[in-house]
């Protein structure tokens, strides 16, 4: 009953939310949820949100996920991406959270028209123009991918060696209806959170030192758009592969997590399946 009533509340907030100014949104934000084994694995749901560490307005959109995060738990799989005009680092900042790939998925995901701005499942809702959608349409948006029945299951197998900072990431299809469209990708993304960092906030001049960043897109192990899945598709089957990184020294590994999405690519890029494990437990 609690989690009804905070998503009412957050849907009645939406309706009245825009791309450039939106409410402020504040909830719990809930602990780490651990993954249901992967054959009771119900539909994943990505929103990819551009942001960056000098918008102003990029703070109250990213609050808004983690309380839709404290709502869905693990369906609701979240990347936040820094590219753009507000994306380049202060001189004071200790980290660039830019990305090659980051800067080609604002392009292949088309530019926001203001901000906070977001992709859900890479879909085209009706009446939308573009794939970038508005705070107040996140909650709907999700929640009617929500009702979808997934396609295929992910599993991500994890090893990391603390030691040689390799790790290694073993990835499994698992095909529950067939596929036939003609370009399916799959896309591994590594995100980290609670990174301390600078970031432009509301009623303030100047950067704070000391803002919690989460979900960001720290690098892919495949191309942006994702490696194309050459195996026949077909109900059944399953399709493994195997991804290796060397992580950085300043990516602290009990804040990162796999991301795995399964999507098209083509006239539509909607994702079929989203799911992500940390790397370390």
């Amino acid at each position: 009953m609690k989690k009804y009533i905070l998503f009412l509340a957050i849907a009645m907030f939406s309706l009245n939310a825009c791309d450039e100014i939106p409410p402020k949104v504040t909830g719990s934000m809930g602990g780490p949820v651990e993954p249901n084994p992967v054959e009771d694995q119900k539909r994943q749901v990505i929103i990819e949100e551009f942001t960056g560490v000098r918008c102003v307005q990029c703070p109250a959109g990213s609050a808004f996920i983690q309380d839709l995060l404290a709502i869905h738990g693990e369906q609701l799989v979240a990347v936040s991406i820094h590219a753009g005009d507000f994306s380049p680092p202060y001189s004071a900042s200790q980290y660039d959270f830019r990305t090659e790939e980051g800067d080609q998925l604002l392009s292949y995901l088309n530019e926001p028209f203001g901000y906070p701005s977001a992709s859900v499942d890479r879909k085209l809702f009706p009446g939308k123009s573009s794939l970038q959608l508005g705070q107040g349409d996140w909650a709907g948006s999700i929640a009617s991918e929500l009702e979808i029945a997934p396609k295929v299951r992910i599993a991500i197998e994890p090893s990391f060696d603390a030691g040689t900072r390799k790790l290694t990431a073993d990835v499994t299809l698992y095909i529950d209806q067939a596929i036939s469209d003609a370009d399916v990708r799959l896309s591994i993304m590594l995100t980290e959170s609670e990174i301390h960092d600078l970031q432009l906030k509301p009623g303030s001049s100047s950067p704070v030192p000391d803002y919690t960043h989460r979900h960001v897109l720290r690098d892919m192990l495949t191309s942006y758009s994702g490696d194309p899945i050459t195996e026949t598709l077909s109900q059944g089957a399953e399709i493994s592969k195997s991804y290796n990184f060397t992580m950085p020294a300043e990516w602290k590994e009990e804040n990162v997590e796999i991301v795995a999405i399964v999507s098209l690519a083509g006239a539509s890029k909607e994702v079929l399946q989203a799911h992500q494990v940390h790397v370390v437990e």
